[in-house]
């Protein structure tokens, strides 16, 4: 099993998405081709999971609204397609992005190997400030896995960047990946380190 972080002050709870909400957070997931992004977005915005799904064409949107300190913050997410082809669309997502999903396939370790490529376009593309998560993603496979959570841990200890372990098919975490992040964006941005959409004045703080 996954295991979870600790709790933070930080309602994962869906608010209905037609109220007002105080903050914006865009985000952006990537990663290669069929590792569960499209999944993952889907069980966070929608709790379900589609085991049969047609590989990304382009980008694919969807969106929640969390509670942080008692504030609604909306989360815009851009889930990316993995094929090389759509490589340059996929970088102009990056742009004005406040957190990103880093995301392999704990059961393909060929996607793990190509996780540089994908952090160096991250970093290339989106503000310094992003708040980057690494997501081990399908650790409901544990038999098939080839991938280890250390190896995970020290990838993303070496880059540092966040990490997690996931499982888009049974949800374990998926609320965690985004909350987690979504929290450490409020927190920078309450310091004055990151940019975030503010809707009492529409302009960017």
């Amino acid at each position: 099993m996954c295991d979870c972080a600790s709790s933070m002050s930080a309602s994962s709870e869906a608010t209905p998405s037609n109220l007002p909400y105080k903050f914006l957070f865009k985000y952006i997931i990537v990663g290669d081709t069929a590792v569960g992004k499209s999944c993952l977005l889907m069980q966070f915005t929608d709790k379900r999971f589609q085991p049969m799904h047609d590989l990304t064409i382009g980008v694919e949107f969807g969106s929640r609204t969390i509670m942080i300190d008692n504030k609604r913050v909306k989360l815009q997410i851009w889930d990316t397609a993995g094929q090389e082809k759509f490589r340059s669309i996929t970088r102009s997502y990056y742009r004005g992005a406040s957190g990103a999903l880093l995301v392999y396939d704990i059961t393909r370790r060929e996607t793990f190997e190509h996780l540089s490529s994908w952090l160096e376009d991250c970093r290339k593309c989106s503000s310094n400030n992003t708040v980057i998560v690494l997501v081990g993603n399908k650790c409901d496979l544990e038999p098939d896995r080839q991938v280890t959570r250390e190896e995970g841990e020290n990838f993303a200890k070496k880059n540092n960047l966040e990490f997690i372990e996931t499982s888009a098919k049974t949800a374990e975490n998926v609320e965690e990946a985004f909350v987690r992040t979504s929290y450490k964006i409020y927190q920078m941005a309450e310091k004055g380190e990151i940019q975030f959409f503010h809707t009492s004045n529409n302009r960017l703080l």
